[in-house]
């Protein structure tokens, strides 16, 4: 399935061996993994289509389905479960619904999805005419071409996804190696920089900034320490913290990123990514609430952040209390499509070692 502007394969859980190792071996398989093209699988050579999510009735009060995501390596046989993914979350609800997991009703269906990976709660609504799923719609994302039906996510209580916190080292901003940075956790944890910090504009293409190995290796160096100081302890085979460039915004919106997965720069934005930067624009002393040109809060206590990014724009709306400033719900628009399915066959995984990060 595509959901957001990430696609993957979708499996049940029931479908998979329970034990992580022999299941990542599968998965890794699966993917082509081990190779830059993913030549011997299905993945598509990017990060951002070699991604995983395994679904399953719900082990948490109050959720109607499990989620499980897993970053699959492009060029090494490893699999990272430690973060969520909100593009590949966009397509959980209608997965669940056409597998049964769920029962759909008519016009629309409320999914609760319990995603595994953070242990967190978010609401998905899809559009399910006469009690079916339907692809087709007129919303639209940047980065995705045509139109869609809509699927509005909601996160609630997003913040401390992995560490308990909404900024784990207890600031709002932390120095490293003499770098001005902001670590936040707000549904994935991350590491916010300003671009002038480390020579650049926060404007640049992601080709250009996947291009500059020297700009990479001191970004990658600076995560590392941010890992550290946020209690992941060495995170050099981990996909978080992302680390994010922030810029002013140049096309009317509220600030501009460039988010990296975290080795190579996303051609969009992650969802989870969206959730935090938007958080980080109303909390006050980060890199993004220095940065932001924030709009105002309605008399319901939300505001609507817009976020640039190379494909276009992405709009979060926050509800914020308006005496603790503390963000209770988050949500977002996405699309998604069911692209095919069947049985995807791999060569037998104990053949090759398997790196779990």
């Amino acid at each position: 399935m595509r959901g957001g502007t990430s696609r993957g394969p979708f499996f049940l859980a029931s479908d998979l061996p329970r034990d992580p190792v022999a299941r990542d071996s599968i998965l890794i398989a699966a993917m082509g993994s081990g190779h830059p093209l993913q030549i011997d699988g299905i993945g598509g050579g990017n990060p951002l289509t070699s991604k995983v999510a395994i679904c399953g009735p719900a082990t948490k009060a109050g959720a109607d389905v499990d989620y499980l995501f897993a970053q699959v390596d492009v060029s090494r046989r490893t699999v990272d479960t430690s973060p969520n993914c909100g593009n590949m979350l966009a397509g959980v609800g209608p997965f669940a619904l056409e597998a049964g997991l769920v029962q759909a009703t008519s016009p629309r269906s409320r999914v609760v999805i319990h995603n595994v990976n953070t242990g967190k709660l978010i609401e998905a609504t899809v559009e399910t005419p006469n009690g079916r799923v339907t692809y087709d719609g007129d919303a639209s994302i940047d980065g995705v071409p045509g139109t869609a039906a809509p699927i509005r996510l909601t996160f609630l209580d997003a913040a401390g996804a992995k560490t308990g916190k909404l900024l784990p080292t207890g600031h709002a901003g932390d120095r490293i190696d003499g770098v001005a940075v902001t670590c936040i956790d707000m549904a994935v944890p991350m590491m916010l920089v300003a671009g002038p910090a480390l020579g650049k504009t926060g404007q640049e293409r992601p080709a250009d900034l996947d291009a500059d190995l020297a700009f990479l290796t001191r970004l990658e160096a600076l995560r590392r320490k941010a890992g550290a100081l946020m209690g992941f302890g060495d995170v050099s085979d981990r996909v978080v913290p992302k680390p994010v460039l922030l810029a002013p915004p140049v096309r009317g919106g509220t600030i501009t990123a460039r988010y990296f997965m975290p080795r190579t720069c996303h051609t969009a934005l992650a969802i989870t990514g969206a959730i935090g930067i938007a958080t980080a624009c109303c909390t006050p002393g980060t890199e993004a609430f220095a940065l932001a040109r924030l709009p105002p809060i309605d008399s319901a206590g939300r505001r609507t952040i817009v976020i640039e990014h190379p494909s276009g724009k992405i709009a979060v709306e926050l509800e914020q209390d308006s005496e603790t400033g503390d963000i209770r719900r988050a949500s977002l628009l996405r699309t998604a499509r069911r692209l095919f399915e069947g049985r995807v066959l791999v060569p037998d995984p104990a053949r090759a070692p398997v790196l779990l990060a």
